[in-house]
């Protein structure tokens, strides 16, 4: 049997630094290594620190998910501090976050996923011209359609946040501008256009009857706008065979409000939802660069490994939920929450079934906004109290890649211990002390990989699936 060892990276069209070390037999993977090679330590700079600064300094770990970090840092300090925000700013600050996360949702279909399709080796394939015209990386009519649309949307941000990546608006209390009426017809407005677009040109049809869609099969009947070019090209390539993920997902729940998170929070495993006891998430250091035995977040270090002794191979930790790995992501937040089409996908976790979550929570999110921007009620505050004190908290949100945690401990008013685990650290993990690999490594395990393949199309499919961000996972 001839074994073949191929190193994939660095990756185009990923938000950080990302190698995969395959070992390939008989034209398929039959074992990965994922390799996160840039350490940035964001948790040692938050160290001594005003835990105000925690706010300023963290959404700069990313500029494509800022406000997720915001967010997460705004919940943990008011945690600490034993602060509810006020519900009018809880909703604000919904929409700031929901505006970010469907901005990244769009970005990734149009702008990381379905360039792949364009390339020459589909040349023939039945939809491979229609790919080429819409999905052609810097010249696609679909790309520059959707940048368009995107950068109007994100003026919502500018409107309640004043701007966009690394808005200050996201408080432990809420939110520091409260928006006018004006305001508020604005928002509505722009999420107006946007939907006109998502209507004509990503889905081909209204937003709500894609959202009632029950079932894998009515998933597949739909053949409209650029969602169907994507499932005919899925039907074409078996993207439902691609990728497998480990069948158990977790969700915190997304967008906290006064009545409540719009997508539940638990866990979901062998068909069976569950809630998420977060005490029982730990970090696996046994093959990442770092010093320090396995500990919950809250307990946890960042202690850079120099000597880069083996078995360690990356500067992500692997966290594990109960010991197991779980996967996170739109995927998981609509299992969890229990949508139809999303548990009937949830035993066949693949390519198809990640992107079409993707695509699922696009239209449910917009719904959403919509709503959110018409009960905003300007009469109302904005901001509670939120006095600085000793203290520990965690804040756990749903970043458009999944769950999103900080833990801070404030000692003598400075910030005593930060810890971060961010999506693609869940997904992108390496093995654990038990020799387990993480979600994407085991999801690459049967690949095909074509004679003469130095970046195998379907590693790539897997890996972009995914949606990595790997500035936050080296944090």
């Amino acid at each position: 049997m001839t074994s073949r060892t191929l190193l994939v990276g660095p990756f185009n069209r990923v938000e950080g630094d990302l190698e995969v070390r395959l070992t390939v037999e008989e034209g398929r993977v039959v074992a990965a290594h994922v390799n996160s090679p840039l350490f940035r330590g964001f948790e040692m700079m938050l160290l001594g620190k005003d835990p105000r600064d925690a706010l300023t300094i963290t959404p700069r770990i990313c500029g494509i998910c800022s406000i997720s970090q915001s967010a997460a840092a705004a919940l943990a300090l008011a945690d600490a501090a034993g602060v509810t925000p006020a519900p009018q700013g809880a909703l604000a600050a919904a929409i700031l976050h929901g505006v970010e996360n469907l901005s990244d949702h769009v970005t990734h279909f149009h702008l990381f996923f379905m360039p792949d399709f364009a390339r020459p080796a589909y040349a023939g394939r039945p939809w491979h011209a229609q790919a080429v015209a819409r999905f052609t990386a810097m010249e696609g009519s679909a790309a520059r359609a959707m940048t368009s649309a995107r950068a109007e949307l994100l003026h919502i941000v500018g409107l309640l946040g004043g701007k966009w990546p690394h808005t200050l608006a996201i408080q432990p209390g809420g939110v520091t501008r409260a928006p006018t009426v004006r305001d508020k017809i604005r928002m509505a407005t722009t999420l107006r256009s946007f939907r006109s677009f998502l209507e004509a040109s990503l889905f081909g049809g209204a937003l709500e009857d894609f959202a009632a869609l029950p079932s894998l099969d009515a998933l597949m009947g739909w053949s409209s706008g650029d969602a169907g070019l994507f499932l005919r090209i899925a039907a074409d390539l078996d993207l439902l065979g691609l990728g497998p993920g480990p069948g158990r997902y977790l969700s915190s729940g997304g967008y906290p409000t006064a009545s409540g998170t719009a997508f539940a929070r638990g866990i979901w495993t062998e068909g069976t939802t569950a809630p998420l006891d977060s005490s029982a998430i730990t970090e696996d250091l046994s093959h990442a660069w770092m010093l320090g035995p396995s500990r919950h977040p809250a307990q946890g270090v960042t202690a850079p490994d120099e000597d880069m002794a083996a078995p360690a191979y990356s500067w992500c930790k692997a966290p594990r939920l109960s010991g197991r790995t779980m996967e996170t992501g739109a995927l998981a937040r609509q299992v969890v929450d229990g949508h139809p089409l999303a548990l009937d996908l949830a035993a066949r976790s693949s390519v198809l079934a990640r992107v079409a979550a993707r695509l699922l929570e696009i239209a449910r999110t917009q719904i959403l906004l919509e709503q959110w921007v018409a009960a905003l009620d300007s009469a109302q505050p904005f901001m509670a109290e939120a006095p600085l004190c000793d203290g520990e908290g965690a804040g756990l949100v749903e970043a458009a890649r999944g769950t999103l945690g900080h833990w801070v401990r404030i000692e003598r008013g400075r910030i005593a211990a930060y810890q971060i685990v961010a999506p693609t650290t869940w997904n992108f993990s390496p093995r654990d002390a038990g020799g387990v690999p993480g979600p994407v490594e085991a999801a690459l395990v049967g690949a095909p990989v074509g004679e003469g393949e130095v970046a195998p199309l379907a590693v790539q499919h897997i890996v972009r699936s995914f949606d990595p961000c790997m500035v936050c996972t080296v944090h």
